[in-house]
């Protein structure tokens, strides 16, 4: 049994697979336009003190941390509640994690 494609199968299949590789690439795109995640390494996250944990920040080093102050918990915090990473005041363009620290705290209204 032979089995012929005509040109018009030939064009259809290729608009498929270009569709389906255009559809993959965006997805790719949008991820990598992401905002990164704000690394303790940061410069300007070192200089403020920034802590991934709030639990692992020394409050002997840090005076001006006292205990219940995260993220979560700060003016500066913005995004969706409940997201473990969301967009900050302070570090445009990152992410911090909603139960870090750093030394620009506000408590929210």
């Amino acid at each position: 049994m032979s089995q012929t494609f005509s040109r018009r199968d030939a064009l259809k299949g290729i608009a498929v697979v270009v569709g389906a590789a255009g559809a993959a690439s965006t997805v790719r795109t949008a991820r990598a336009d992401a905002p990164a995640h704000l690394s303790p390494t940061d410069p300007t996250a070192q200089a403020l003190g920034y802590h991934e944990s709030a639990k692992t920040v020394d409050a002997k080093a840090f005076p001006t941390y006292a205990a219940g102050q995260m993220c979560n918990t700060c003016a500066q915090l913005q995004g969706k509640p409940g997201d473990e990473w969301r967009p900050c005041n302070i570090f445009a363009g990152k992410l911090v994690n909603q139960n870090g620290w750093c030394k620009v705290w506000v408590k929210k209204a």
